[in-house]
């Protein structure tokens, strides 16, 4: 019978919580079980009632233990772990204290996308970047600091809640990549007028009471322009690197330079700059330049000068229907394999980022500006 045991532990040592991405029988979910010559009855403790990953749960542990023990009848029984239980199980995931887990000696790497003004793409740019790098096997976390502007639920198709546990939120997941965005916690598309310290309190609740888990890349989506949100940041997460968004247009390249300075003087390198909505092909297969041209050397020269960095162009994307309609559909064009010019360049983009250890300039993959 020991041995009968040690087998469905084993079957179900392989399902995984989808929030916290361990085994169950690690996070001490797996209560009483009661095995016979005909049944098996298992009991699944949940972190949470009304857990909003109960069924995904329930499916997985009873295939699993179906592929092990297709000669009995399983029974899957749900019930919820007690708060000595939960207390045993934060300690095991977050440790006595909350602490910020993206400190100066953290191994994640972590990515402001930052633009000096809205409406230049860079929450679209932010979102495919972070799903893209997911999609090449990376553990990928996409914080929306964006507290006033808050659309990455949207463009990321989420519409639960954080689960919470006492203190302690698990982020909703989508295409891969754990996610928090102060729009999950309001209702329908309430604003948010908040002074500075309650910015900075709300971006540092993202850090500290979100559980993350070892996280391979964490994506930042930046407010525009250069206020309190990219001070805390810059204090918060000081081995930041900043990826500057812009349109090809002198005035948004003039704007953003400036928060690209911003972050250069919170200590964050330049890891590059991406020209959103570089050109249109017209009917005769010809760019046309909507937003002008040149800026975008502009800002990498003046970034050239000011932080002797040597910053380069990564990635031109032209205007796309199809990214256009990603974004209302809430699944990024990343995820897709239409031909479109658009997610050619996003995928380069995602390889270049993905291969950089984020040291001064990217020379290999370079991405020459378009005349």
């Amino acid at each position: 019978m020991a041995e009968n045991l040690e087998s469905v532990l084993s079957a179900l040592a392989k399902v995984n919580d989808p929030e916290i991405g361990l085994p169950i029988t690690d996070l001490n979910m797996v209560g009483d079980i009661a095995l016979s010559a005909e049944n098996l009855k298992v009991e699944i403790k949940l972190t949470v009632a009304h857990c909003p990953m109960q069924a995904e749960i329930e499916e997985a542990v009873r295939s699993a233990l179906q592929a092990e023990f297709s000669d009995k009848k399983i029974q899957v029984v749900i019930a919820v772990m007690t708060k000595t239980e939960l207390d045993e199980l934060k300690l095991k995931l977050r440790g006595k204290e909350k602490t910020n887990p993206f400190g100066e000696n953290s191994a994640t790497r972590v990515i402001l996308v930052g633009s000096g003004k809205g409406g230049v793409g860079k929450s679209t740019v932010t979102v495919n970047l972070a799903v893209g790098l997911a999609r090449l096997g990376f553990q990928v976390g996409l914080v929306d600091a964006d507290i006033f502007g808050f659309s990455v639920p949207r463009l990321m198709g989420i519409t639960t809640k954080p689960t919470r546990i006492d203190d302690m939120m698990m982020p909703p997941i989508a295409f891969g990549v754990k996610t928090i965005s102060i729009g999950m916690f309001l209702p329908a598309n309430e604003p948010v007028s908040w002074r500075g310290p309650m910015l900075h309190k709300a971006i540092e609740q993202f850090l500290t009471d979100v559980y993350w888990g070892s996280l391979d890349f964490l994506i930042i989506d930046m407010p525009p322009g250069t206020g309190d949100v990219a001070i805390s940041i810059g204090q918060l997460l000081p081995q930041a690197k900043a990826l500057v968004v812009t349109t090809a247009s002198t005035a948004a390249a003039e704007v953003a330079v400036r928060s690209a300075m911003a972050a250069r003087k919170a200590g964050h390198q330049i890891l590059g700059v991406v020209e959103n909505m570089s050109w249109l092909i017209d009917s005769a297969g010809q760019k046309q330049f909507i937003f002008g041209s040149g800026g975008t050397q502009l800002l990498v020269d003046t970034l050239n000068e000011y932080s002797g960095e040597k910053p380069e162009l990564l990635a031109q994307i032209p205007i796309s229907q199809n990214l256009a309609e990603s974004t209302e559909s809430g699944i990024p064009l990343i995820t897709t394999e239409i031909q479109d010019d658009a997610l050619d360049a996003l995928t380069e983009l995602v390889k270049l980022v993905a291969g950089t250890k984020l040291g001064p300039g990217v020379r290999e993959l370079r991405v020459k500006l378009n005349p």
